[in-house]
């Protein structure tokens, strides 16, 4: 759905001079298996126009509207008509919709509103679109965004009523700090004649106007084919920032291919936002990956993830699992994957456990699980090193690894090491002594507490309290593997 906003000054008072109707205007097309029909929806903010006295201490605004489809400077469809306000005794906005059955093509549209209260309080817009469908393709109607929707009454009949709802189009593509839920609306067609088998809606929330954004928000629903496809989907946005963003559907078949896509951009003010440190969206998760993960998968998962996820988010994760919160842990486990690969996140899910079992079962030691440990932890933070260098036969030193990474992207450093060792001699229980990565333990005197049973006269520098190296010799290797390796 296309969105357009006519901007002016507001009037606080009912008498006093306008200098231009507020009035959104928006459009979405749709298809009939006779004609494709446009949708016009208006909404005039009634702070802007003039309200005349009623009967009863009553007030009402009245406005004309005309709207012309042309074809070059062919007129192909005309409406001229008033449109007015309930009676009221507050100034309120007001809202219209009207339907236009068009032969598919090229047009322009010109919707014009004037005050017929306040000579001179008139706006005037145009654009043009394209409206026509495929015959067999798959295809989508306008997105339109909602402000509201009720199930109509029994024998409720009138423009705003679709499918049984009653939708309000949301004016401006605004959303307010007081709007609390994002509703879009969507019709697909011709998937039986397409498709004929289960398929899939994907939607997701991203910023707009910036290049390789990732979506901030993501969902699927799997539908069944039909000729008229009826969408309507509701998401929470009480954590989305203020900004700028856009709204995308797609259409994918089972194999996730791309099949239609429809966008639409909108606005969001929300200035009192708290960040949360766990930024969990409001996903449907019933028919996803997760919902078939029992109390104990859904756990390992979430602890095999703790290396990935950001910190400030460990503590609610392990309060989650503390306070057995399954539906929680779901939501959690798939906002991440679903934000890493929101084409296929089970996929991308289904591939990392595969390595944290391998992780686990390489390093466990018999006191928790294998990603646990450091060299775990570390292995699946950072994945394989390029070098591995294992010791376990000097006489002055416990076991020992020093691992290798000749690129590190992560801190934009070259030739990074990570140096464990078994102080406990407990197996499989190495702990990180050192590492040159940015951020991570930097311990100058790794080779000291490395050697701590060496003789002290051999410390070098001759300081027991103050030196970081030791002597080097045949049964002394850590220093050469560092710095050779």
């Amino acid at each position: 759905m296309k969105k357009f906003i006519l901007t002016m000054i507001i009037s606080l008072c009912f008498s006093l001079g306008l200098f231009a109707i507020d009035a959104s205007i928006s459009f979405a097309t749709f298809k009939t298996p006779d004609n494709p029909y446009i949708e016009v929806y208006l909404h005039i903010a009634g702070q802007t126009v003039a309200f005349k006295e009623m009967p009863d201490s009553m007030y009402q605004a009245n406005v004309e509207v005309v709207i012309l489809f042309k074809q070059g400077e062919e007129i192909i469809k005309f409406d001229k008509y008033a449109l007015n306000s309930p009676l009221t005794k507050n100034r309120l906005d007001f809202i219209d919709l009207k339907r236009f059955a068009l032969e598919p093509g090229d047009y322009n549209l010109v919707v014009a509103v004037s005050d017929l209260n306040e000579e001179g309080n008139a706006k005037e817009y145009n654009t043009d679109f394209t409206i026509g469908f495929p015959e067999t393709e798959i295809c989508q109607s306008g997105l339109t965004l909602l402000s509201s929707y009720t199930k109509a009454e029994p024998g409720q009949n009138n423009m705003f009523v679709k499918n049984g709802i009653k939708m309000e189009p949301l004016p401006f593509n605004f959303y307010s700090r007081h709007a609390s839920r994002l509703i879009f609306y969507n019709e697909v067609y011709n998937s039986d004649q397409a498709l004929g088998e289960d398929y899939l809606v994907s939607y997701a929330v991203e910023p707009a106007n910036k290049e390789n954004a990732k979506p901030i928000m993501i969902g699927h629903k799997r539908q069944k084919p039909a000729p008229i496809v009826p969408v309507l989907i509701g998401m929470d946005i009480t954590e989305l920032p203020s900004g700028n963003y856009n709204l995308t559907m797609e259409v994918r078949d089972r194999t996730k291919g791309l099949l239609s896509s429809k966008t639409v951009f909108f606005q969001r003010s929300n200035p009192f936002l708290k960040e949360a440190p766990i930024e969990m969206v409001d996903f449907d998760v019933k028919e996803e990956f997760v919902q078939l993960l029992d109390a104990e998968e859904l756990e390992y998962s979430l602890r095999a993830l703790t290396p990935k996820i950001p910190q400030n988010d460990v503590e609610g994760v392990n309060n989650m699992i503390k306070n057995e919160n399954l539906e929680g842990q779901r939501l959690y486990l798939f906002s991440y994957w679903a934000g890493q690969a929101p084409n296929n996140p089970k996929a991308a899910y289904d591939k990392y456990m595969e390595i944290a079992a391998a992780v686990d079962k390489m390093y466990d030691s018999g006191f928790r699980h294998g990603f646990e440990t450091d060299r775990g932890y570390y292995y699946l933070k950072y994945g394989q090193p390029d070098d591995m260098e294992m010791r376990d036969q000097e006489p002055s030193a416990p076991p020992y690894e020093i691992w290798t990474y000749y690129e590190f992207p992560y801190t934009n450093q070259n030739n990074v090491k990570f140096v464990f060792y078994n102080p406990s001699l407990s197996p499989g229980d190495y702990v990180l002594l050192h590492s040159t990565a940015i951020g991570e333990r930097s311990n100058p005197g790794w080779l000291r507490e490395l050697y701590r049973d060496a003789p002290a006269n051999e410390l070098n520098g001759n300081d027991p309290f103050g030196g970081t190296d030791v002597m080097d010799n045949f049964n002394r290797n850590a220093s050469r593997v560092f710095r050779d390796y």
